[in-house]
């Protein structure tokens, strides 16, 4: 295996082992909310005036996906919809404060799992992020490159 296919099964494999260790503490915290939307959720409190075109670009979803999840999330009272007085035809989504609970919920749970990985990340030098970040710029660019050639126009934020 080359070093380009280790790094490869690396993020995979570091991926997957976070989200086995999170997964438990996440369903039993977070019951009855798929992941799909508790990201909704954490997109709408993080982006004021979210719609369905920036939801989808940003969770990489089709509008079709995004207005089932934003439907059930106001059945649920966890977001609201609302119009802006200079602009009828564009609705955009804000959390109620069942919403807000969720999403401190989620936030929290980063914080733990940010926590528990504390000791990893104090032992990195300033240079070995530098270098991590610059890779996962230049890999990011490239995807969104690759995505754009398919036709699929999904801005990076």
């Amino acid at each position: 295996m080359n070093k380009e296919e280790q790094v490869i099964m690396g993020f995979r494999d570091l991926y997957n082992k976070m989200v086995w260790l999170n997964k438990d503490k996440m369903e039993d915290s977070l019951k009855g909310y798929k992941s799909s939307e508790v990201h909704c959720i954490e997109y709408i409190e993080r982006n004021v005036d979210s719609n369905v075109t920036k939801l989808a670009e940003s969770l990489y979803m089709t509008s079709g996906a995004i207005s089932k999840i934003t439907k059930k999330l106001i059945k649920k009272g966890i977001i609201e919809s609302y119009q802006k007085p200079d602009n009828k035809k564009e609705i955009y989504f804000r959390l109620t404060e069942q919403g807000k609970v969720i999403y401190k919920i989620h936030e929290d749970l980063h914080k733990e799992f940010q926590e528990r990985d504390k000791a990893v990340f104090e032992q990195v030098t300033e240079e070995q992020f530098d270098s991590m970040l610059n890779f996962v710029e230049k890999y990011n660019r490239h995807l969104d490159a690759e995505i754009k050639k398919q036709g699929i126009d999904i801005k990076s934020e």
